[in-house]
């Protein structure tokens, strides 16, 4: 989140444009009945969610959910994750973009450094989590860590997934130009190490995965840019505030929260979902030229989730 533009004044929601747990718990139900396994808990930075503990027990004790996953920073995630593995989380991405001091606090605009991180992916690793590491890898700016970073997580065996810089919302400064490929990341990859392909998990799955040879430690891609996957998208993302969208780039969503809150029946709820999802046209990744990419309005990644 960009300091000049998201800076000390900016207005962030009140608390009573958030769902509540409750009102969250609710949605899940009905997602659930409609077919949806997976729930992952994004942000922003969720651990910055008061009581996000409790959240997290609520909805894993919903029946047909098979796994609950969270998306951090890895701040907080040290001294959490015993309390969080408790309440029922099974598994939790954290967002490294490098591991050098100098490059990692550039990237963040801060005075964090990378090693904070690391200690908190062996901590959640040791309560029993199952660890993923997500690096976005940007032309000039990190991609002289793609070595560093895969040499240092195939060691301590924890995945770690590249991928390529995308335009989510306004502020981030997108650009062809700037885009590091999967194709260009691979090739400097098997400079070093036999990479093994393996064959997708699940319909829907966004990352190519891959073996390093003779281990289990996996590595993988998020291609969005380079070799889209629109056609076998399978993700619906709520926002905090109960915007429903149907893409990671879309440009407005459905308010589930208006009409959660006007006394919505749960067969109102299902139907206005279904109605949604059943005519969705999103083809964003596919259609993007740099063009729709400069002039088209999106929402930002710490609104909507990634």
């Amino acid at each position: 989140m960009p300091r000049e533009i998201f800076g000390k004044d900016f207005t962030f929601l009140p608390k009573e444009h958030l769902l509540s747990f409750e009102e969250i718990e609710r949605l899940t139900k009905i997602f659930l009945d409609l077919g949806v396994r997976k729930v992952r808990l994004t942000g922003g930075e969720p651990l910055l969610r008061r009581d996000i503990t409790r959240l997290i027990e609520l909805l894993a004790n919903l029946d047909g959910l098979d796994e609950i996953g969270l998306t951090t920073n890895g701040v907080l995630l040290g001294n959490m994750a015993p309390k969080l593995k408790q309440a029922g989380l099974k598994r939790v991405n954290v967002s490294l973009d490098a591991i050098d001091d100098e490059t990692f606090m550039k990237i963040n605009d801060s005075h964090v450094k990378p090693q904070p991180i690391i200690d908190s992916i062996i901590k959640a690793k040791e309560a029993g989590l199952f660890v993923k590491v997500n690096m976005v890898v940007k032309k000039g700016m990190n991609d002289h860590q793609i070595l560093p970073m895969a040499h240092f997580f195939k060691e301590i065996d924890v995945t770690l997934r590249f991928i390529e810089f995308m335009d989510v919302g306004q502020t981030n400064g997108w650009d062809f130009k700037h885009v590091v490929t999967k194709k260009e990341i691979y090739q400097q990859l098997s400079q070093q190490y036999q990479l093994e392909a393996l064959d997708p998990a699940y319909f829907g799955e966004v990352a190519q995965r891959y073996r390093y040879k003779d281990t289990d430690t996996e590595v993988g891609f998020i291609t969005s840019v380079s070799e889209s996957f629109c056609s076998s998208c399978t993700r619906a993302r709520i926002a905090a505030d109960g915007h429903f969208f149907t893409c990671l780039f879309a440009s407005e969503g459905l308010n589930l929260k208006t009409i959660l809150r006007d006394g919505a029946t749960n067969e109102e709820l299902t139907e206005t979902i279904i109605s949604r999802w059943k005519y969705r046209d999103d083809r964003y990744s596919d259609e993007r030229t740099a063009e729709t990419a400069k002039n088209r309005k999106k929402i930002e990644m710490s609104y909507i989730g990634g």
